[in-house]
């Protein structure tokens, strides 16, 4: 490690650090985890953010026959020759989304023993998915996702909810694939990687019930229609559990890329560079604000008392933290990075400016969108609270009406990636320097 380790431009260094974690999550990796030929067909399903991409990466390295579908959200379809692509609505569900559940159902039809169905997973799948459970109609999995989205809830409570208001997720579509045998290659977006959780579990059998989705409902006051509440309430709702014959042998899982691989290869950068890193993990969950207020309490510490570690430090986190927007329906614009730099600006600028001005920050979403905006995320640079200051703007009077994108936008804050092909969720740095 250098003795006295300098960063010339901060802003360029912090965007370096989210194109690496990004470039960390990419479905390269998915020829070390090709199944075996089988002796009948192989059949490709899946959904995702990154589902395109990873149809592309698996057609062109699978050596027999395929034939199959894969939903991604719009905009981030890659090119297929032998993997038919659809795209649809995310994070709310539409027709498109409805339509594509059908097809890939559809392809598992008739299928036997000898058979091999590769089920390409990852983040965004459970929006995508969108076939309603019992006589649930589309516009009431549109209510729910929209219920959730601004309730607060994690992610693995929401997809508790998702689960059981489905007929593809909680195990469904892996029902629908027996008796051919069933691999999961996945891309995890969750704290722990656990499949389960992953676009809502398709594959995987549903440790979770209908009782726990309704306390969730509960829980976060969620008004949602009667017809969602009346099948919440009746058996017909429930999930797939580990009993079913589809998991008789098992579970096949294989996890290409992860979300700390994408702070372990910010870290070797910063490393490169002589920094010393502190890692908080790739878990973090919360509300983004609140995340944001801790990730400047600690550079703040840094700076005022060497602790936990003395400047110059690098801060990395992921996670995947949440917004609960207000009931009255009135918000601003962007997604929960854009609310976490906007939180963490605010935070740091009443600091003096010797100080504040030694502080540097990026939130981005690795998937390229946050929210349904269309940058990435946001930086927190003294140039941009000097700019923010220039104009008169409040960064807590943006955060008042949650609307980060709007602050960003006004000061050259915005981070601009377009669709990343993959998704392991946030990534955030702080540079304390």
């Amino acid at each position: 490690m250098n003795e006295d380790p300098a960063v010339t431009d901060p802003r360029a260094f912090l965007l370096s650090l989210g194109h690496a974690a990004i470039r960390a999550a990419l479905p390269d990796r998915i020829a070390e985890h090709l199944p075996q030929v089988p002796a009948g067909r192989t059949v490709v399903v899946g959904a995702g953010k990154a589902a395109a991409s990873m149809a592309a990466a698996f057609e062109k390295l699978w050596p027999a026959p395929l034939e199959g579908t894969v939903v991604t959200r719009y905009g981030h379809a890659v090119p297929c020759s032998r993997i038919e692509v659809l795209e649809a609505s995310h994070p709310v569900p539409d027709a498109a989304g409805l339509a594509a559940s059908r097809r890939i159902l559809s392809r598992l039809d008739g299928l036997k023993a000898d058979d091999l169905v590769v089920a390409l997973i990852s983040g965004g799948g459970s929006a995508l998915l969108a076939l309603p459970g019992g006589d649930l109609t589309l516009d009431d999995l549109k209510a729910v996702n929209a219920a959730l989205l601004a309730s607060g809830a994690d992610i693995t409570a929401m997809n508790c909810v998702r689960k059981h208001v489905s007929a593809i997720a909680g195990g469904r579509l892996a029902a629908a694939a027996h008796p051919a045998k069933l691999v999961t290659i996945a891309i995890s977006d969750v704290p722990g990687d656990d499949p389960a959780v992953i676009a809502s579990g398709p594959t995987v059998p549903d440790p979770t019930t209908r009782e726990e989705a309704l306390a969730i409902v509960r829980r976060y006051r969620m008004d949602l229609p009667s017809a969602v509440m009346a099948h919440l309430e009746s058996p017909v709702c429930e999930s797939v559990k580990p009993d079913h014959p589809a998991f008789a042998d098992g579970l096949d899982i294989r996890m290409i890329a992860r979300p700390v691989e994408s702070l372990r290869a910010a870290q070797a950068i910063a490393e490169r560079e002589g920094l010393r890193t502190l890692v908080l993990g790739d878990t973090i969950e919360g509300e983004a604000r609140d995340v944001a207020q801790v990730h400047a309490a600690l550079a703040r510490s840094v700076l005022e008392h060497g602790l936990p570690f003395p400047a110059p430090l690098l801060i990395l986190s992921g996670g995947e933290t949440t917004v609960t927007l207000p009931r009255d329906g009135t918000t601003g614009r962007g997604g929960r990075n854009s609310e976490f730099a906007l939180a963490f600006a605010a935070a740091i600028q009443p600091l003096p400016r010797p100080l504040r001005d030694r502080i540097h920050a990026i939130a981005l979403d690795t998937d390229g969108i946050d929210g349904i905006e269309a940058n990435a995320g946001a930086l927190v640079t003294p140039a941009i609270l000097a700019a923010a200051e220039a104009q008169g703007l409040s960064p807590r009077a943006f955060l008042d009406r949650h609307d980060g994108f709007g602050f960003f936008a006004a000061v050259d804050g915005l981070v601009v990636t377009g669709p990343s092909h993959t998704n392991v969720n946030d990534f955030r740095a702080v540079l304390v320097e």
